[in-house]
């Protein structure tokens, strides 16, 4: 959390405005915490028919997957864990809440997919250099089982895409989703040709398919705990749209960070003339609608400097207002 301190040794009026809560503009999970408690349920018994499948088939691309599938549960569990932190409000310790417990929940998840996605590839090749006889009929009526469940997982997480705790689950069982259609025509193609190089080369696919999922939600999800950036917004681009607030002069120090689940945070120093501190209150309100209607951020702190003292801050807006 960011402290800003007010100094008097320069006569300084500093006010601080903290708002907590969200507003209309924050997209936060539609879906209740149930919904991936009922996934893990259906995602655990799927894994037992796949074993079941892959052992009697012979099939090394439904065994991948069933371990594939295997690593959803622990996710589930997590992200189940985490959405029911993330509704926990904020207090003494957590001064910003739990939002970020599934933002955590996606970085531990892609980490450990990355690692099984190694191991698939691993299985795979090795198959490859020494492929056996698959039966077919287990292959595809498994996998139609598997297609029904993932894809019914997938259509009730679909609502929850734009938060990245359940986006790392529906981008993985949507993976899953696919890789149970590549199965079935695989075992088809199987029966027709003959090719038994066909299994491990899915199994192979299947593995790269989640490797390169992961890889990117490792990516967001890193970015979000180091306190980068949100993408979607320029630095330059908030501070010259509080530039537009009368009595604004000069806007420097900008933070700008996710709290997860949707929620923005910032926090500025804004340089205004010598005003009542009524007057700073209009400008403070001003500052905070103006950026929750234009960048949906909510939690807003601002630092307000008289103008004309010299710069203390190493990021100074080269921009000055236009009046």
């Amino acid at each position: 959390m960011r402290d800003d301190s007010y100094s008097n040794t320069h006569n300084k009026t500093h006010t601080h405005q903290h708002e907590h809560g969200g507003h209309a503009g924050h997209a936060h999970p539609p879906m209740q915490p149930s919904v991936l408690a009922w996934a893990m349920a259906a995602t655990f018994g799927l894994v037992v028919a796949e074993i079941f499948g892959g052992v009697l088939g012979r099939s090394v691309a439904l065994l991948n997957d069933a371990v594939h599938n295997l690593s959803d549960v622990p996710a589930l569990g997590i992200s189940w864990l985490a959405m029911r932190w993330a509704q926990r409000p904020a207090d003494r310790e957590k001064t910003y809440g739990y939002r970020r417990a599934g933002v955590l929940a996606a970085f531990t998840n892609a980490v450990l997919l990355i690692l099984l996605a190694i191991w698939l590839g691993w299985e795979s090749i090795e198959r490859l250099r020494s492929p056996v006889s698959v039966i077919g009929s287990w292959m595809i009526w498994t996998s139609v089982t598997a297609l029904t469940v993932n894809g019914g997982i997938t259509l009730a997480l679909v609502r929850g895409r734009n938060d990245l705790n359940l986006r790392s689950i529906l981008v993985h069982n949507f993976g899953d989703a696919l890789s149970n259609v590549a199965i079935i025509i695989g075992a088809i193609v199987i029966g027709v040709t003959g090719w038994r190089w066909i299994d491990p080369l899915l199994g192979l696919a299947i593995g790269l398919l989640v490797l390169w999922s992961s890889i990117g939600i490792l990516r967001d999800s890193a970015h979000i705990l180091l306190e980068g950036r949100p993408k979607e917004m320029s630095i330059e681009e908030v501070a010259r749209t509080i530039l537009k607030v009368e009595g604004v002069m000069e806007v420097h120090d900008v933070h700008i960070w996710s709290l997860g689940g949707g929620e923005i945070a910032m926090s500025c120093h804004a340089r205004v003339p010598d005003m009542h501190l009524d007057k700073c209150e209009s400008v403070l309100i001003a500052i905070k609608q103006l950026l929750a209607q234009e960048f949906s951020i909510g939690h807003v702190t601002v630092q307000l400097e008289r103008a004309g003292l010299p710069a203390q801050s190493g990021y100074v807006m080269p921009e000055a207002a236009r009046k």
